[in-house]
């Protein structure tokens, strides 16, 4: 933990000296400039405190960093105008001085140490402040959104703001440093007043989100250097900082209490028991929670919602999933043998689509990849997380069985072990009183090949991984591989990266792979669904029928859905270079393998 908190206390300190905060930067050196000679330092704690505020105990309102577009930025907007008319006007300090006390001794004091005064200042600023969400910003406030503020949490965060707030006090009183100087050779409030209009149009700015544009243009500059966009990248994505932000995610309690729960399976019953298969013991891991911050239903009467309440007494499979996960489209047909094979038991299965890209969240696509992939049984969307996070779950696919009392029994994270679900399923069906069930049904998931060599890995800035040369955030040109070695991805050409893709900017780009599997899928997705042509090439020619996935056809893939495309599609596990031709408008957002 002590590593950790060294880790974000350099991120913090890193942070500091990006074009990101330059939109604080006004506020902070014209209100460092005025009053007592610890006002700097009681601007930087208010800051470091209120910005710790809102990355931990305020990111479930928010779902981010800064508190962007909510009440708090609105009325820390407001405090830095205010105080920015003080410093203007200096003959309405006194009237105004009154009410803004309440608040944090605002204006400015020509005694006393200005500590307390700038502790108000800071604080504000610490409401608009939204520096560019590395890897440890982002896995603090997500952890703080789905589980709450632990002491673990709240010390990484407290240690990413002390870097924070230390870089930008040397800023405010190497500004207070200058601007001293200038007073003594200019009469009257001359610099006061010019602060106060800095800060006055630096409040404006913001109540417009240009502060927020300013940072949008930054992630698409490609003339800034990466250490000065990014200074703490390779820090902060290292397997040792990676491995210890995954720590702080609480498990699951269902998962933890069946990993505590006795393994002496049931015993075996006639026509209930699968012969050959033991079932796995089910204990009582505690309440099933109601779907809750849910979006659209489909597949019930009207699409109305459903309850767990509704569905008590029947026996009931959560299923979390994504219509582009892989993992999860290989489990489809097994959940839809069980649904069709024990529904008419009291057996129901929910869907509880829970997206890993943005456009998974559009109802359309949902409702496309329901009706392509044959569901019948009730699917949820789960757009803001609700119900994943009401389950503190971490994985697609995950199924939570619950009994006919509403009582999680048995888990089941990732693939595999499907025989073992079933049996129970059957075994919660018999003791729901289902007397008579049917013989085990026949049908199969689909299961990966055997000697699968290749990880799964994602086309953005956060989440690439074996390329040989890094995705950089914005636009970038990539020189590319002459070969791909085993596990080896590369771009070439100039490429958009996002936070969750990656698109061409000109003709000619390519991405290529070199992978051990029988089976290659690509997330792909078309600008305003036009359909686009991109080519499949293996081993540098284009791909053969007897090769090609199943959406390739002449060595080409129409994209026009937002899903996941099928590339390639071997008899076995073989190793081979795949080239892919992307022309613009085709964002490219993960690569799987089976």
């Amino acid at each position: 933990m002590a590593l950790l908190l060294l880790f974000a206390l350099i991120a913090g300190a890193g942070t500091a000296i990006t074009p990101c905060v330059l939109p604080v930067l006004p506020a902070l050196l014209s209100a460092s400039a005025v009053g007592g000679r610890r006002r700097p330092l009681g601007i930087v704690v208010g800051l470091a405190g209120t910005f710790t505020i809102a990355i931990v105990a305020l990111a479930q309102l928010v779902k981010g960093v800064g508190l962007a577009s909510s009440a708090a930025r609105d009325a820390a907007i407001v405090v830095l105008i205010a105080f920015g008319v003080v410093l203007l006007i200096p003959d309405l300090a006194a009237r105004i001085q009154a009410p803004l006390s309440r608040l944090a001794r605002f204006g400015p004091k020509t005694r006393g140490s200005g500590f307390w005064s700038g502790l108000g200042v800071g604080a504000a600023l610490g409401f608009v402040c939204a520096p560019c969400a590395g890897p440890i910003l982002a896995a603090v406030t997500s952890v703080s959104a789905s589980s709450g503020a632990s002491p673990r949490i709240v010390a990484v965060a407290l240690a990413y703001s002390a870097g924070l707030a230390a870089v930008l006090l040397l800023y405010g009183l190497g500004g207070r440093f200058v601007i001293e100087r200038l007073r003594r050779s200019l009469r009257g409030h001359v610099v006061e007043r010019a602060l106060g209009v800095v800060l006055l149009l630096t409040g404006i700015a913001m109540a417009a989100n240009l502060d927020v544009r300013f940072e949008e243009a930054l992630a698409k500059d490609t003339s800034l250097p990466a250490f000065l966009v990014d200074p703490t990248r390779s820090l902060e994505t290292s397997s040792a900082v990676q491995n210890r932000l995954a720590s702080l995610q609480p498990q699951s309690p269902f998962a933890v209490r069946q990993q505590e729960a006795s393994v002496t399976p049931v015993a075996s019953q006639a026509g209930v028991s699968i012969p050959g298969v033991k079932t796995p013991s089910l204990p009582d891991l505690g309440s099933a929670p109601e779907f809750t911050g849910t979006q659209r239903w489909f597949n019930t009467p009207g699409g109305q919602p459903l309850s767990l309440g509704g569905l008590r007494g029947h026996v009931v499979l959560v299923d979390f999933w994504t219509y582009t996960c892989i993992n999860c489209i290989r489990t489809l047909p097994f959940l839809k043998g069980l649904y069709a094979t024990y529904h008419p038991y009291g057996f129901d299965v929910i869907g509880v689509e829970t997206p890993e890209f943005t456009f998974e969240q559009d109802a359309g696509n949902v409702q496309q990849a329901i009706q392509a992939d044959g569901l019948r049984y009730p699917v949820v969307q789960d757009n803001q997380y609700g119900t994943w996070n009401a389950y503190n779950n971490q994985y697609w696919p995950a199924e939570y069985l619950i009994d006919a009392q509403g009582h999680v029994r048995h888990t089941q994270f990732g693939e595999g072990d499907y025989k073992k679900s079933e049996a129970a399923v059957r075994a919660l069906l018999y003791q729901a009183g289902a007397r008579t069930l049917p013989p085990p049904m026949s049908a199969h998931a689909v299961i990966p090949s055997a000697n699968l060599g290749t990880p799964e890995t994602y086309l953005n800035a956060d989440r690439a991984q074996g390329f040989a040369q890094p995705l950089q955030a914005g636009v970038h040109f990539y020189p590319g591989v002459i070969y791909a070695h085993p596990n080896e991805f590369a771009l070439h050409g100039t490429w958009s990266v996002s936070s969750q893709s990656s698109t061409p900017v000109s003709s000619g780009a390519t991405i290529v792979a070199g992978f051990q599997a029988a089976n290659v899928y690509l997330v792909l997705t078309s600008a305003n669904n036009v359909p686009r042509s991109v080519r499949v090439l293996l081993d540098g020619h284009p791909i053969s029928a007897s090769a090609a996935g199943s959406d390739v056809h002449g060595a080409t893939v129409t994209v026009q859905g937002q899903r996941l495309y099928s590339l390639v599609s071997l008899p076995s596990d073989q190793f081979h270079s795949l080239t892919v031709e992307v022309p613009p408008g085709v964002s490219a957002y993960s690569f799987t393998f089976g």
